[in-house]
């Protein structure tokens, strides 16, 4: 049975699946489809031991935002990470792929590497693994090995894979890459019948990979080398150095390394799989009915056809009446509504919000934070009142502000809170006042999560009035 490794590369900003996904809360990390997120599908998707397969802890790859994020999903989707490496700064693929394979290689230079994104669908995991399998014959020879994906339709938001050769499902020799097509083209590469979808998946022997860029890219060795060597454990995550990492060119894998490389074999993947790559994919993945409509959460479709009608509010119900051909999205603080020949204009619009400085376009309603979450209900010259969520066992730090005083309602489960120097518990239906510039905090003690309503008075409500005066999740 071969060991492999997954990277997971869990970075991006997401704004084609905008308002769901934002720059602060990426839709790897949204429930997009069923009851878990993209990012924990794809971990236990890559975990395990199945089909000939042993799945080592996984290295992920993602920035300091989202670091507690990930462990809080793993210890959800019940994997447990072997590395978290966090990049000081969005490089594309090729400097992250290249640190997590310098990493592997410390211990194990024959390391096999499974490189996937976070945020594809991917149905069927046993036809998956199954494709992997057959990949690791080209790895054992040497090679280098991409998953392309069988093409669905003629689709322009995809690059191309052109195969050598017809395969069966076994490795074949690439051609070349395509870049994404016009629609003319998308056509002609279907109906050809040797073109595939490329998926930017990768399965290669660390080694090999690291061979790959002296040999292509050399440039990029020194700057990764130099900010893993430089790096810094930090909570157990690992810190790459920013200086050397500032050096890094800001490259795919695909232009720095793998259409350049002559040992580069495709695996064809004939199962179901979707990036997500716009609300039309969402569309699709969800299954429409015979009249082209598909509904989530509160919504109500009249007379439509081929629509997507999606309410992420508990408290809001989108209705249609007599749409056609429309993606109509609705949070508490968005709503999209464009044609569905749009979908992959979404982000025009998030660039249009970011133009005219609207928190909407990167801000996410909950502010997720390492023990929890809140999220802004009211908000007044003077006043502010919030809804918090803190995770079993997490704390917020120990803490004053200047300008305000806050009350506390606990609703569900129970709150350790200190003020001063008191320490009391505190549970559902009761609450608790901070008066202004006293040293205060809540925990969760509990088995379950803790919320409570925050009523924030005073002169100056903002994220930045706080002094922190202990933290165990080490933040200023």
């Amino acid at each position: 049975m071969t060991q492999i490794t997954p990277v997971i590369l869990c970075g991006g900003s997401g704004t084609r699946l905008w308002p769901l996904s934002r720059k602060s809360y990426p839709k790897q990390f949204v429930q997009l489809m069923g009851e878990e997120t993209l990012f924990q599908a794809s971990a236990r998707r890559l975990s395990g031991r199945d089909g000939g397969l042993d799945f080592s802890a996984p290295v992920i790859l993602t920035n300091s935002d989202f670091r507690f994020i990930v462990t809080q999903q793993l210890a959800g989707a019940g994997v447990d990470p072997g590395a978290i490496l966090i990049e000081p700064e969005g490089r594309n693929t090729a400097p992250a792929i290249l640190a997590a394979a310098l990493r592997l290689a410390e211990t194990d230079p024959q390391a096999v590497m499974l490189v996937a994104p976070s945020d594809h669908v991917v149905p069927d995991g046993a036809a998956f693994r199954a494709a992997v399998a057959r990949g690791l014959t080209a790895v054992e020879a040497g090679n280098m090995v991409t998953f392309g994906i069988t093409p669905a339709r003629a689709e322009t938001g995809y690059g191309y894979l052109e195969l050598a050769a017809p395969s069966d499902g076994d490795p074949v020799s690439l051609s070349r890459f395509v870049e994404k097509p016009d629609a003319a083209s998308a056509e002609r590469m279907v109906t050809d019948g040797n073109f595939l979808w490329n998926a930017g998946i990768f399965l290669f022997r660390a080694c090999d990979i690291i061979a790959a860029f002296e040999a292509h890219h050399p440039q990029l060795l020194g700057p990764v080398r130099g900010a893993l060597t430089e790096a810094q454990v930090d909570l157990g995550f690992l810190r790459l150095a920013p200086g050397p990492w500032a050096e890094a060119e800001d490259i795919s894998i695909d232009y720095a390394v793998m259409e350049k490389a002559a040992n580069l074999s495709v695996v064809p993947f004939t199962g179901g799989w979707s990036d997500l790559g716009g609300w039309d994919a969402v569309w699709r993945e969800i299954g429409p009915d015979d009249q082209g409509v598909a509904l989530s959460g509160e919504a109500t479709a009249i007379d439509c056809r081929d629509t997507l009608l999606r309410s992420d509010s508990e408290r809001l119900e989108i209705v249609g009446i007599g749409l056609e051909n429309v993606m109509a999205v609705a949070m508490n603080d968005a709503v999209l509504v464009a044609d569905m020949s749009r979908a992959q204009d979404v982000k025009e619009a998030v660039a249009a919000l970011k133009k005219k400085a609207a928190p909407q376009a990167t801000g996410f309603p909950k502010d997720h934070r390492p023990w929890g979450w809140f999220e802004s209900l009211v908000v007044g010259s003077r006043f502010q009142v919030k809804r918090i969520m803190v995770h079993p066992g997490a704390a917020l730090s120990l803490q004053s502000h200047f300008h305000r005083s806050e009350h506390w309602i606990v609703v569900e489960g129970t709150a350790r809170v200190t003020v001063d120097e008191e320490v009391r518990l505190v549970t559902e239906n009761q609450s608790v006042y901070i008066p202004l510039g006293a040293v205060h905090r809540m925990e969760n003690p509990g088995k379950v999560p803790m919320v409570l309503i925050e009523v924030q008075t005073g002169a100056y409500v903002g994220e930045d009035d706080i002094v922190r005066y202990e933290d165990v999740y080490a933040r200023g």
